[in-house]
């Protein structure tokens, strides 16, 4: 889950970090008020999860209250690169005299975690990543140690800080990550971490995005939740336990195992260039008990999104042999019944393959296609995609 910044800056104050004060508003006249309160120069932030609010025209210095009315006036209800701007935060102004960059991120290729730390912070970090690559420190953390005060005067030496900053840097680099420790985050990143003149190191600006899979152990994290900007399909599926995504294709995809859906994406994209450009509605991965509970809740949240025109149910019965599979999508059929209105292709492999497809071939319903070939079957779903299109 990504966190909106005054989020991210909530969390970090919780933690020790050094902030700057912010209050958040959903109206002109409640910023207005929030930089009564604050007093002197404030920041109207837009509270969008996504990066270029300043470059958008989302972030606005305000010198009395009634320019942060303005400024709020004008920012909320912007766009800002697909997402309409709801909330700002204003946050008190700061005398910046140098401006940093620190992240510390889970590096699922090594199995471990990775910092990143610049002198050079403020700019898009990835533009300085392949312009100036060298500028940009990339230090491993060992998931057992994590980030002690070593590694920390490691980072910042790496970076290339000068003696006088670094124990200051090195300090709030440890507090950053105890909020990526302690609330089972998988990004946490200041960009801009700055020396303000009075010499303190502040984190100006955060992004945070927490391991959902870690849920169980932060009630307080479904708070954080924005339910108002969920895809309502995406929080059914949650709702039902399923692990789904909606993409913008024609073709809904089921598919058990992770990997086994990736590919099928894949392979449903390059089929649909023959077919008008057909692609994946979703990723949705039932796991291993395709049972017709399961099925028919797949097939609810799927038929259920306009977008999609055919669905492809590509499963390989492993544990769970293809005819539990197949019964569970007549059974799925059977529940959902007028609610199963477009056409289903199904392929099925593995345990039990014969018997899987003669159970469905017995059941005989009218929006099934039953194809062997994951090829063939994806060719199919795009083929009754474009000619519902």
């Amino acid at each position: 889950m990504d966190l909106f910044e005054y989020q991210a800056r909530d969390l970090f104050e919780k933690h020790g970090v050094p902030v700057l004060p912010g209050i958040v508003a959903t109206t002109p006249a409640e910023a207005r008020a929030a930089a009564e309160k604050l007093g002197g120069v404030t920041v109207v932030k837009a509270q969008v999860k996504v990066g270029g609010r300043g470059k958008a025209g989302g972030v606005k210095v305000a010198r009395s209250p009634e320019e942060a009315e303005a400024a709020a006036e004008a920012i909320l209800g912007m766009d800002i690169k697909g997402h309409t701007v709801h909330r700002v935060m204003i946050a008190a102004g700061a005398a910046i005299a140098e401006e940093f960059y620190f992240s510390v991120l889970l590096d699922r290729a090594e199995r471990r975690y990775l910092a990143m730390c610049s002198v050079e912070g403020g700019m898009e970090i990835e533009q300085l990543a392949v312009e100036r690559p060298d500028a940009l420190a990339r230090v491993a953390v060992d998931p057992l140690v994590g980030i002690d005060a070593a590694k920390a005067a490691e980072i910042v030496s790496a970076a290339g800080f000068p003696e006088e900053l670094r124990a200051a840097v090195a300090s709030v680099i440890e507090k950053l990550w105890a909020v990526y420790r302690d609330e089972d985050a998988t990004l946490v990143e200041v960009n801009p971490l700055v020396r303000v003149e009075s010499g303190e190191i502040i984190a100006l600006d955060g992004k945070v995005t927490l391991d959902a899979n870690a849920d169980f152990r932060h009630p307080a994290h479904a708070a954080l939740e924005d339910a108002a900007a969920a895809d309502p399909l995406e929080a059914k599926a949650k709702a039902l336990d399923l692990n789904y995504v909606k993409l913008d294709g024609s073709v809904g995809i089921i598919g058990n195992g992770a990997g086994l859906v990736m590919s099928t994406l894949d392979v449903v994209a390059y089929a649909g260039e023959a077919f008008g450009g057909q692609k994946p509605a979703n990723f949705l991965d039932i796991g291993g008990g395709a049972s017709a509970a399961v099925m028919a809740n797949g097939l609810d949240v799927i038929l259920n999104d306009p977008q999609v025109k055919s669905v492809f149910v590509n499963v390989f019965g492993g544990i769970t042999s293809c005819i539990e599979v197949a019964n569970g999508i007549v059974g799925a059929l059977e529940t959902l019944g007028e609610e199963a209105s477009k056409p289903l292709v199904v392929r099925l492999d593995g345990n039990a393959v014969e018997e899987g497809r003669a159970i469905l071939a017995a059941a005989n319903h009218p929006l099934v296609t039953i194809v062997d070939t994951m090829d063939g079957a994806a060719a199919k779903a795009a083929e009754l995609a474009a000619a519902a299109a």
